[in-house]
């Protein structure tokens, strides 16, 4: 008996009246764009803005340059190499810290959303013995030993503790406290800058837009290296999130650069709705993402081994970009395939602009999942609040709608590839439209 042919749903329908309906072919979430509500400002300006002096330069927050032991102690950092490269140093001493100066630096988070002990409660999880002796040899300089008492004391206290309580705690339970700064799944990329380098106010944040093509992509590529090291330290991590909160209204703690890696013991909502659909079929991502928005005139941005479109089905305003490598876990791509990817990211913050709130979120393959998933990144404006209507509805209004995306990005695009100020790519109408572009399919990798 013939299966009857029952066509999937239309990702954009455009309405007379000129609304959009979206609907998310991987997720399924169902998107309206109206007429005329995408016409308010989206940047959120700095308030009560003053001029920098030279501490706001180096101490305006706890991620800042001169403030390296307010935070737990360091995995990795990068740092500017004579020839004026980028080079990585692991496991360095307390003492050390001062020695060079860290472009990125890669710390445990202080709070972190899984703890050590939620580890090794539900798993059983004990700390590796590479991170054992590294927490010895941290503990035993006395520089060291201090800096991680106080970084304790400073974590007992913000979560209610009183000096009492600090003076009363034994060493064991201090150690088993302290275990999560070497042992924890929770990590934290930090980028030097709080303000740029040339800003006299305090509206200069320095944001992934205001990086350098080659900062940029030394903080992609450091990310890159903890995502393999997470899934590395503990078996029963199932997937690393990885994500950026940019300004306070997208999430973040402190307006200065940085993102989180967060090890978590299942795969997540959005890669297992995703799986549903790609084990229906394998190539949904090219048909359903690249392909759908190459012919609906949405690209806005292609290198060798990287595509952005203006994505569709999103609750947010939403660029999108897919690493076109057929190699699924960004840690065992080539160092040109990760520095496409962070080359389109890049460009796309700097068109997005330093004042506008925005989250990064990066999507793999989760570690147990056997279907091919290609990296690809999604960069959100939050720019609207989600109200009465779409939590009575879970329709979601998005203003801007995705070729009002399209057109606003690539003219900002061109002005900065003009300038100099982002890498070499194809930009909106340049961008190819083969098809099937994505390799991940290991069908078409092999026809490649």
């Amino acid at each position: 008996m013939l299966t009857p042919y029952s066509p999937a749903p239309e990702p954009l329908t455009r309405m007379a009246d000129g609304t959009v309906k979206q609907i998310s072919p991987f997720t399924g979430t169902q998107v309206w764009t109206v007429p005329g509500r995408g016409n308010r400002p989206i940047s959120q300006p700095v308030d009560k803005v003053r001029p920098l002096t030279d501490a706001d330069r180096t101490r305006a927050c706890t991620f800042c340059s001169r403030r390296y032991t307010d935070t737990p102690p360091e995995k990795s950092r990068v740092v500017r190499d004579p020839a004026g490269g980028f080079v990585q140093h692991d496991a360095l001493l307390a003492s050390q810290l001062d020695d060079t100066v860290a472009e990125f630096r890669r710390v445990p988070n202080l709070f972190e959303i899984l703890s050590y002990d939620y580890w090794h409660a539900n798993h059983g999880y004990e700390i590796p013995e590479a991170a054992r002796e590294r927490m010895g040899t941290y503990l035993a300089d006395p520089v060291g030993r201090e800096h991680v008492m106080g970084v304790l004391r400073a974590k007992l206290r913000a979560a209610g503790g009183t000096t009492t309580q600090w003076e009363t705690m034994g060493d064991a339970e201090r150690m088993r406290h302290m275990i999560g700064f070497f042992a924890g799944g929770h990590d934290v990329i930090i980028a030097r800058r709080h303000y740029t380098d040339d800003a006299v106010d305090t509206s200069g944040l320095a944001s992934s837009g205001t990086l350098s093509v080659e900062e940029h992509r030394a903080y992609t590529r450091l990310a890159v290296d903890s995502m393999r090291d997470l899934y590395a330290a503990n078996r029963w991590v199932r997937y690393v999130a990885v994500f950026q909160n940019w300004l306070r209204p997208a999430g973040a703690s402190f307006d200065h650069l940085h993102k989180q890696l967060v090890s978590i013991d299942e795969r997540g909502v959005s890669s297992e709705l995703e799986l549903t659909r790609v084990r229906a079929n394998p190539n949904l991502y090219n048909e359903m993402a690249v392909d759908y928005a190459a012919y609906r005139g949405l690209l806005v941005a292609s290198n060798e081994h990287a595509v952005a479109f203006a994505g569709f089905g999103h609750r947010y305003p939403t660029l999108e970009v897919y690493s076109t490598s057929p190699t699924t876990e960004p840690w065992l791509m080539g160092t040109q395939e990760v520095d496409a990817v962070s080359d389109l990211v890049h460009a796309l913050h700097a068109a997005t602009g330093v004042h506008v709130p925005c989250n990064e979120e990066w999507h793999h393959k989760p570690a147990d999942v056997d279907q091919p998933m290609p990296w690809h990144v999604t960069l959100k404006w939050r720019v609207s609040t989600l109200a009465g209507f779409e939590g009575g509805t879970k329709i979601y209004l998005n203003t801007i709608d995705p070729w009002r995306l399209r057109d606003r990005v690539v003219v900002r695009l061109e002005d900065l590839r003009a300038s100099g100020r982002i890498a070499p790519m194809d930009v909106g109408h340049e961008c190819p439209t083969s098809p099937n572009r994505l390799l991940y399919n290991p069908v078409l990798a092999a026809r490649a």
